[in-house]
């Protein structure tokens, strides 16, 4: 993470924007998602449909710690890392300050369902706006509010690796754990030495990678956290995510 920490401390002082290990996790997560697509998918009506978007769902916690919630990036793969930061912190205030109505009108409801029946009316609900495709705003209820992936900050906690369950209900194929940023020792050019490190936990829908896709987009996930510089100080192309790491 010598990379990551070193451009986290640059773009600091040159913008005043508190961009974090969490900001660049999500703009990784977002360009391995855009360069292998067949991840970004939702399971309906027994058939697997392309997303037309690249959002990332970020945990946000709130009452101290004591709730989370959460605010989606939409098209997080065409957005800076700067941009992604300044979107999620004015969306976690927002949250903080219960001032965003979706949220609140949604947690309202789910507040007054009785908790047996609680799993099947979310099953209910998941199949009426994915597989039927019903629009249900008007219920409080956002079609695909958890987008492709979702990420959850562990480190904040101290947690240095730790892997969560996918969720049905969001129709979500991966879930992110990210933890905490350690100091290790390893071995480099046969000697040990000490290196800032992080682990990350993924769990992701077999339905719509292999291993090898998996492998592929871990190599361009950690490309981008060892140097950041190389994708955040140009425009990220398609020729640029090529050089990162090969197809084959």
């Amino acid at each position: 993470m010598r990379g990551s920490l070193a451009y986290l401390e640059r773009v600091r002082e040159e913008t005043g924007v508190r961009v974090t290990v969490t900001h660049l996790v999500v703009r990784a997560l977002a360009l391995a998602i855009k360069r292998y697509p067949t991840l970004n998918g939702i399971v309906a009506r027994g058939q697997v449909m392309l997303r037309e978007s690249v959002d990332i769902f970020v945990q946000v916690a709130t009452e101290g710690g004591a709730d989370l919630s959460g605010a989606k990036i939409v098209g997080a793969d065409g957005k800076s890392a700067v941009t992604i930061a300044c979107e999620l912190e004015a969306k976690a205030e927002r949250l903080r300050q219960k001032r965003d109505r979706q949220v609140e009108r949604t947690k309202s409801i789910l507040d007054r369902v009785p908790v047996p029946i609680l799993g099947p009316m979310l099953r209910t609900i998941s199949y009426l706006i994915y597989d039927l495709d019903l629009d249900l705003s008007r219920f409080g209820i956002v079609k695909d509010e958890f987008g492709c992936a979702m990420v959850t900050n562990v480190g904040s906690f101290g947690i240095t690796h730790a892997y969560a369950p996918l969720v049905p209900f969001s129709r979500a194929p991966v879930v992110l754990l990210v933890g905490e940023v350690q100091e290790r020792a390893v071995a480099e050019a046969g000697r040990a030495v000490i290196r800032p490190m992080m682990n990350v936990g993924v769990t992701f829908d077999h339905r719509f990678m292999d291993g090898w896709q998996g492998g592929a987009m871990a190599q361009l996930f950690r490309a981008y956290l060892e140097d950041p510089t190389a994708f955040e100080d140009r425009p990220t192309s398609e020729s640029t995510l090529a050089t990162a790491i090969p197809r084959s």
